[in-house]
């Protein structure tokens, strides 16, 4: 059915449904933010022939029996963000200000990935996006796991 195509398709997309009365801290007290960011992690499973080489189809359905046969081996061939190889570099790249504040909505449909925050920490992570739960606090690295999406929010304090 359906469940081969969504997963070796990349299952795109995420809805996160932030609190009515906003996001809180851990005191719960509120938290402001500027900007959101949002990072789709994807998983592509792409047939290969028998010289490793990608296969081309002339249609969807003559690409089925293959493709489930990718899928099944749970090793995709390709991993990107936000949907192609760089969606997030050079001109595509997220950018903030210092004194900005930033929420990162990152997420992963098939499996488990940790978000790094290279240079600063998470200042307020809820890993599993469940917001009635107190957030975790200055994260470098936080876990998401696989069908989840994750957000931090994270105060740039320099270039």
């Amino acid at each position: 059915g359906m469940v081969p195509w969504h997963v070796t398709a990349g299952m795109n997309g995420a809805i996160m449904v932030l609190p009515r009365d906003g996001l809180k801290d851990h005191q719960g007290k509120a938290l402001k933010y500027d900007k959101v960011f949002y990072v789709g992690e994807q998983d592509f499973y792409v047939p290969r022939d028998e010289n490793g080489k990608y296969k081309r189809y002339a249609s969807v359905g003559e690409s089925h029996e293959d493709v489930v046969k990718a899928m099944r081996t749970l090793i995709p061939t390709h991993v990107v963000f936000n949907g192609k190889v760089g969606a997030l570099t050079g001109k595509n790249a997220l950018t903030a200000k210092v004194g900005e504040t930033v929420l990162v909505v990152h997420s992963q449909a098939n499996r488990d990935t940790r978000p790094h925050l290279i240079g600063g920490h998470g200042d307020y992570v809820w890993a599993t996006g469940k917001f009635r739960n107190p957030p975790e606090r200055d994260l470098e690295t936080w876990f998401i796991p696989g069908g989840c999406a994750g957000a931090a929010l994270y105060t740039f304090l320099q270039l």
